[in-house]
């Protein structure tokens, strides 16, 4: 719910978004939207599950080789979909990715929420990319976001996938880097984040990770602003690992039986 009186109202723009995905898997179903008590803008949407933050700490926050694998895997096709809607997203954190309703079908089934930081980067009018530009203020979760949204550049699809790369590194290592460093307040925090990125070398970020991991990062971060993913390649290097590891593809991930059925 949101109250219409809102200076920057949110419902809209996240209910035009998820019209213009439309009904693909990993995105969430909206039921209706409409007016409530004549104050507030409703969006009823179909309930899901657990957020990966909220599974993270199950798990003791600390994810299994295979279970990261495995959800890079959905995250990097809701990205190429998302993508190719011509939306990039601009607020990738685990808690804005759930999991089905435990005990139903979709439990294992990873939906990208909250579209109110998200943006089109193709000009619906002209057909065109957005522009780039400097000078902008930093759009995301600090703890995530690239290191060209730190600088204040305009984002674009190579800065989704950055992102998405840092929650990947978090799940398997527990925590990254830049967490816990001490600021007196959130921009000297934002500040010290990002330097710590921009100096940090790869191997040191995916440090107990995998070298896909690495090559991952090495790959997005040397993207063109204006440049197309290759996902086919980046897709391969976590099927791989799942390959070379020879882990069982049964549907198992580290939470499997640990969240209450719900029943329909």
């Amino acid at each position: 719910m949101e109250h219409k009186a809102t200076k920057a109202p949110q419902l809209p723009l996240e209910y035009r978004f998820i019209k213009m995905i439309g009904p693909v898997e990993g995105f969430p179903r909206i039921i209706k939207i409409d007016e409530c008590a004549g104050m507030y803008h409703a969006m009823v949407m179909e309930l899901l599950g657990p957020s990966l933050e909220e599974v993270f700490n199950v798990c003791e926050r600390r994810m299994s080789l295979k279970s990261v694998l495995y959800l890079s895997l959905q995250l990097l096709a809701r990205f190429q979909t998302l993508h190719a809607k011509n939306i990039i997203y601009r607020d990738v954190k685990p808690e804005n990715f759930l999991l089905g309703r435990p005990g139903m079908e979709k439990e294992n089934i990873v939906h990208v929420i909250d579209y109110g930081l998200a943006k089109e980067y193709i000009n619906p009018e002209s057909g065109t990319h957005i522009a780039f530009r400097g000078q902008k203020g930093a759009i995301g979760t600090a703890r995530y976001m690239s290191v060209n949204t730190h600088l204040g550049r305009e984002q674009s699809r190579r800065d989704d996938l950055e992102a998405l790369g840092y929650v990947l590194i978090y799940l398997t290592r527990g925590s990254l880097p830049w967490q816990g460093l001490p600021a007196t307040d959130h921009r000297e925090r934002m500040k010290k984040i990002g330097d710590m990125k921009k100096r940090m070398s790869l191997e040191d970020i995916c440090d107990k990770c995998p070298e896909e991991f690495v090559s991952y990062l090495r790959y997005v971060k040397h993207l063109d602003f204006y440049e197309a993913p290759d996902y086919d390649y980046l897709r391969k290097l976590f099927f791989d690992l799942f390959i070379q590891n020879r882990f069982v593809d049964d549907g198992v991930y580290d939470w499997t039986g640990k969240f209450e059925s719900k029943g329909a």
